[in-house]
């Protein structure tokens, strides 16, 4: 396999990319432009000035608040300062004619785009949907994460379809869709319907009818917002692990695969899933990271004094103390008990999460990847587009750029 040049590919081309969503939000604000899209919009335009146009789909009520959302959002970021020193007093023209800020929601059918000419030119100009929009909570409300994650990954396709000279649909993923398992991990696509727990058939049109009911019977009970979102929350995770998977993320992203490969047809379709997405390791901004990822909320927690410690062998012998001392001591350790209980319901909170990832056993296979990165070998834009981690020193990156990099830009 021949590798051509990539900077060359993105010349000339129109980008679409996803990566705002905002479901059942109080306000626009409150829900972040993704990290990723922001990571991909800084690389294309520092690789290749020469793109014609990126789409960025924006969650705004109409396209002045999704303009301010992507200036105030997205190029105020320190991420493209490398960008502004290289095109400097030129960088907000240049941006103004190659970035566009499209105001929609993936949620809804055609992204929710109102503007009939508006989706009209976009069909008409696009040559790559890039799909990075995403709820990555692991304890989601069922509701929210099925909206976005599965259906909304759907909506993108549906809109891609439209699109008259696309040459590629991208969807991010996770490669923790395949669930918890030991051993070599094979790198396939989901059949319809199918779940990791073989005695059952995955509906997915059922669950959203299963979400539709319980939030009716919610109403009717007049239950109040904390407590639907609890419900929420709570059948998410009893569904997912119903069926096979640990937590509503990734059940909802497989989801979203199974209904990308049902409903693909002949369109192009490259479904990348990542293991884990940190800061920045060097290019461009090394230790930069927007949002608690993963590994993140236990750095933030020691961080914070929340936590200190983590997870370790449940086989240990226990310490048990003497039932008449503890009866002695009863009264004296309640007002203390009552006082640290919210904080250590919430380290298991933390505990039941990341369980299933702390004590991870499976290994992934990657020969796709790995063939693109012997087709890359020589290729002279390597060094552009190094995705090799076997480059990286994971010590200096872990202990010298991740976690100063986790407490500079999130302890806040």
């Amino acid at each position: 396999m021949e590798i051509g040049s990539i900077v060359e590919y993105l010349k000339d081309k129109s980008i679409f990319v996803t990566g705002s969503t905002g479901f059942l939000a109080k306000s626009i604000i409150s829900q972040t432009i993704s990290p990723i899209n922001m990571f991909f919009v800084d690389k294309v335009l520092r690789v290749q000035p020469n793109v014609k146009k990126l789409f960025l789909l924006v969650r705004a009520g109409d396209a002045k608040l999704a303009t301010k959302r992507m200036q105030n959002e997205v190029f105020a970021k320190e991420l493209f300062d490398v960008l502004k020193e290289k095109h400097g007093k030129d960088f907000d023209s240049f941006i103004s004619k190659k970035v566009y800020s499209i105001a929609g929601d993936i949620i809804y059918e055609n992204l929710g785009i109102e503007d009939y000419n508006l989706r009209e030119m976009l069909w008409e100009e696009i040559d790559i949907v890039v799909n990075v929009a995403a709820t990555t909570k692991f304890y989601e409300r069922y509701d929210v994460s099925l909206n976005i994650n599965t259906f909304g990954a759907k909506h993108v396709l549906e809109f891609a379809k439209k699109c008259t000279k696309v040459k590629m649909l991208l969807h991010v993923s996770t490669a923790y869709v395949a669930g918890v398992k030991e051993g070599i991990i094979s790198e396939k696509l989901f059949h319809f319907g199918e779940a990791l727990n073989k005695d059952l058939y995955l509906d997915i049109q059922g669950e959203l009818r299963l979400v539709e009911y319980r939030k009716k019977e919610l109403h009717e009970q007049n239950s109040t917002i904390e407590a639907e979102k609890f419900a929420m929350k709570e059948l998410g995770i009893q569904r997912a692990r119903m069926y096979g998977w640990p937590n509503t993320y990734v059940f909802t992203k497989a989801m979203g695969e199974m209904l990308l490969g049902h409903l693909r047809g002949d369109m192009p379709l490259v479904i990348m899933r990542p293991t884990i997405i940190t800061s920045v390791y060097k290019d461009s901004l090394p230790g930069w990271i927007e949002g608690a990822r993963t590994i993140d909320s236990i750095i933030l927690g020691y961080a914070k004094g929340d936590i200190s410690c983590i997870l370790g062998d449940p086989e240990v012998v226990s310490d048990l103390g003497l039932r008449l001392m503890n009866l002695a001591l009863f009264g004296l350790f309640t007002q203390q008990f009552n006082t640290y209980w919210k904080k250590y319901k919430h380290v298991i909170h933390l505990a039941d999460i990341y369980a299933p990832y702390t004590f991870f056993k499976g290994s992934f296979d990657d020969s796709n990847l790995e063939s693109l990165r012997k087709a890359m070998v020589n290729n002279d834009e390597m060094k552009l587009f190094d995705f090799d981690p076997k480059h990286i020193e994971w010590d200096d990156y872990l202990i010298n750029i991740h976690i100063p990099g986790v407490i500079k830009y999130l302890l806040k």
